[in-house]
């Protein structure tokens, strides 16, 4: 943090704090860009909530998956998206590995549970696309299961299309330099710690495995009514502000814009998935 607590309550004006970071040397100018995210950040938030509201009064299901290589950066997003919402009308799924029962089941069963009530908009940290990429790769599904899935889903997400279920699809790409980073930090941090698994340091092992699976994932569910949209940047604050512009950007919503802020995202960041395209990775 660049100023303590100290320093913010002693000062009481933007002149103080420009004079005690050149007293000692401080980036002021990281300051004000911080500043800056967080007065974009609010007012995306409030643009939120109009939304949410819009998607109550029209009973609307709204569907945002949050797919990624681990440390994407999915989970900080999604609480940017849900810091102000109404709980009563939106959720988090966050499922962890299946049951016994639940691996005698279909596997698009636990999630169809899961899925929005009218009304209600539900985030999925992680999804159904577990077994597109993460169990492939990691060896916790067979070929056949594997298989069977990649045929199914077009289908099944096109079923939630004709039932009038929107679903939009992040895919959240960092290089895999910036993913070692973030391995790191975590080990560092003891209150992110909890986020560091043995699984973690397979993912910087199996790198072009993923690539492979994401790929193939990418090649066979990317539709016309359900496409997969790349935010590409390893700067968190820039992929959580455009994410939000993007949903917000599909829908004409009561009061849109009245925040006053750009809602469109900058195409530089967020980009349709193409079947020509060479490069996902930063």
């Amino acid at each position: 943090m660049l100023f303590s607590a100290e320093e913010l309550l002693r000062s009481e004006t933007r002149k103080d704090l420009i004079e005690i970071a050149q007293r000692e040397g401080k980036d002021i100018g990281l300051f004000m860009k911080h500043q800056k995210y967080l007065i974009e950040l609010a007012k995306l938030q409030s643009e939120l909530v109009a939304l949410q509201k819009w998607i109550y009064k029209h009973r609307m299901r709204v569907v945002v998956i949050f797919e990624g290589r681990d440390a994407a950066g999915k989970g900080g997003c999604i609480k940017r998206f849900t810091g102000h919402l109404n709980p009563r009308s939106s959720r988090v799924v966050a499922l962890s590995k299946p049951t016994d029962v639940e691996r005698g089941q279909w596997y698009f069963r636990r999630y169809i549970k899961k899925l929005p009530n009218p009304g209600e908009i539900v985030f999925f940290d992680r999804s159904w696309y577990n077994r597109a990429v993460v169990e492939p790769v990691m060896g916790f599904c067979s070929d056949e299961e594997y298989n069977q899935f990649m045929m199914q889903v077009p289908e099944f997400e096109h079923l939630l299309y004709e039932d009038g279920v929107k679903v939009i699809k992040f895919w959240f790409a960092i290089s895999k330099d910036e993913q070692k980073r973030r391995f790191n930090s975590r080990i560092k941090n003891p209150l992110k710690k909890w986020k560091f698994s043995p699984v973690d340091v397979k993912g910087q092992q199996l790198w072009d495995k993923y690539t492979k699976f994401r790929d193939l994932m990418f090649s066979k569910t990317h539709t016309v009514y359900c496409p997969w949209v790349l935010v590409q940047t390893n700067n968190k604050k820039e992929a959580r502000l455009e994410s939000i512009r993007h949903v917000l950007s599909q829908f004409e919503y009561d009061g849109k814009g009245h925040a006053e802020i750009e809602l469109l995202p900058d195409p530089n960041v967020i980009e349709r998935y193409h079947r020509s395209a060479v490069k996902v990775d930063l």
